[in-house]
């Protein structure tokens, strides 16, 4: 399976002076697309002898602005660094060990004969920034837990869109060009045996698109890039009857089904981020104390171990960059000298475990994203058509005013989209102008891709899609925005 892309043995990580994002799509596809256990093989867990589990997973970004000296594509945290009085930037060195300091402590906690596991999530854009500054000391920490066999089964990295792009607003056909870039990076960081690892898939911004035709596309998009599971955020699944999830289904692996306008279908397994402070939760450790008052629970005929499931940013705010340092470790020495029944997982670990044990898909409960229940309820799915299911939504706009179609994320107060429309139709406007010059194009010779030409607007693209520039509001960030339109559409000009 493999052998076809041995050719390539590694990637560059750069290439003209640019992040590797895209040229090798055949070969990563090859490579990502296999159902082989990933951490079956090495797990020190045996269900039968677990009461409850938990899995946390720390988000890490920083966007790429264009505010080097001369205007240079640089990341936000080396604007920081370089600007150290404004705002908050006098954490930039604080960030930066937090980027670091896992490659640190699970060694640590391995080698005392602790069991730990971790998630983590790195954006394409805080990769490259780290790249772009030189700071090898992070990266290799990070390769030390990414390719030493040693510490795999206790780190489980997951993909995410490259330049953390929240899926709602993104333009359909750059969803999985995010995704690719983003598989693209981490291969040439980390190598493709990293990258075949990759199994699990993290929402930038825990955004999870409703409209049907996005969902659909999202995760059709996702299973062709050999993803098998994704985290999704409580409130933003309902049942399929529009009811929210009962409290047991949230501790175990949920089916996601989406329909498109078509009345197509399509799933992915979910693994429920329980509501919450997310940061505070994670730092604290919350989720390993909310586990010990778990236990088993019903799966189908079976019966397993339930699973607290938690994201948090790993850098941002005090209690991350403070509390999580004094409040990681001990868990795990706590769990060690106790022989304790709660233990720590992975996502795809306790997928893996789940399904040796006999659990089959059929046996989750099912879910779909939040507001979809009033669609289908009108539009029976035998009888759904682009035009009736657009009606439809937009009669529920008029009619509704709990109803939207901007999906749900970290809090349901933000929307990346109202009030934005100055970031965003240029976003939509640079979008269609690279696939007008580039589809046909790569249609007819697919190496196209691996051109400087196409890397650099492809670049633009995703940069402009950055989450961040909706994020803090207008002003220097939506010029950040502006500017990298200006100059991808020069490009593409």
């Amino acid at each position: 399976m493999i052998a076809a892309a041995q050719s390539v043995k590694v990637l560059e990580v750069t290439r003209s002076g640019l992040p590797n994002i895209c040229g090798w799509e055949a070969e990563i596809e090859q490579i990502v697309n296999h159902n082989e256990p990933i951490f079956l093989p090495q797990t020190n867990l045996n269900l039968d002898q677990i009461k409850a589990g938990f899995a946390c997973a720390l988000h890490m970004h920083q966007p790429t602005i264009p505010a080097g000296a001369n205007g240079e594509l640089i990341s936000n945290l080396q604007y920081m660094f370089e600007h150290q009085g404004e705002g908050d930037n006098h954490n930039a060195g604080v960030f930066a060990w937090c980027y670091s300091r896992m490659g640190d402590w699970i060694p640590e906690l391995v080698n005392h004969g602790c069991n730990p596991r971790i998630m983590l999530d790195y954006s394409g854009n805080l990769l490259w920034g780290l790249h772009q500054m030189g700071r090898n000391d992070v990266l290799d920490n990070l390769k030390k837990i990414a390719c030493d066999p040693n510490y795999q089964p206790y780190v489980e990295f997951l993909g995410t869109m490259w330049s953390h792009a929240v899926v709602p607003s993104t333009p359909i056909p750059d969803i999985k060009l995010q995704i690719q870039a983003w598989q693209h990076y981490f291969a040439a960081v980390f190598g493709f045996d990293a990258l075949k690892r990759v199994k699990g898939f993290s929402l930038p911004e825990m955004h999870l698109p409703n409209h049907p035709d996005t969902l659909f596309e999202y995760i059709k998009a996702l299973k062709e890039c050999g993803y098998r599971w994704l985290m999704v955020q409580e409130h933003s699944v309902e049942r399929l009857d529009g009811s929210g999830l009962w409290h047991d289904d949230k501790y175990v692996p949920n089916c996601l089904i989406a329909r498109n306008s078509h009345g197509e279908t399509i799933s992915i397994t979910a693994l429920i981020k329980t509501q919450g402070s997310d940061t505070k939760l994670v730092a604290q450790m919350q989720p390993y104390h909310e586990a010990k008052g778990r236990g088993k629970q019903q799966l189908g005929n079976h019966t397993v171990p339930a699973c607290v499931t938690q994201i948090a940013d790993g850098e941002n705010g005090g209690v991350m960059m403070n509390e999580y340092a004094r409040d990681f470790q001990p868990v795990w020495y706590q769990i060690k000298d106790s022989n304790s029944d709660v233990v720590g997982f992975n996502g795809t670990e306790y997928i893996e475990l789940l399904e040796a044990a006999g659990v089959k898909e059929e046996d989750y409960p099912t879910c779909q994203a939040v507001g979809q229940h009033k669609i289908w309820q009108r539009v029976a799915p035998n009888q759904a058509t682009p035009e009736a299911v657009t009606k439809t939504i937009q009669d529920l706009n008029e009619t509704d005013h709990q109803f939207h179609m901007d999906g749900a994320s970290w809090t349901n107060d933000l929307s990346w989209v109202r009030g934005y429309e100055n970031v965003l139709e240029p976003m939509n406007q640079l979008s269609a102008m690279f696939h007008q010059k580039y589809d046909a194009l790569v249609a007819q010779n697919a190496s196209i891709t691996q051109s400087s030409e196409y890397l650099e607007a492809l670049l633009y693209v995703m940069l402009v899609e950055t989450s961040c520039f909706r994020y803090w509001g207008q002003g220097t960030w939506t010029d950040y925005a502006r500017e990298l339109y200006r100059r991808g559409e020069a490009l593409l000009k």
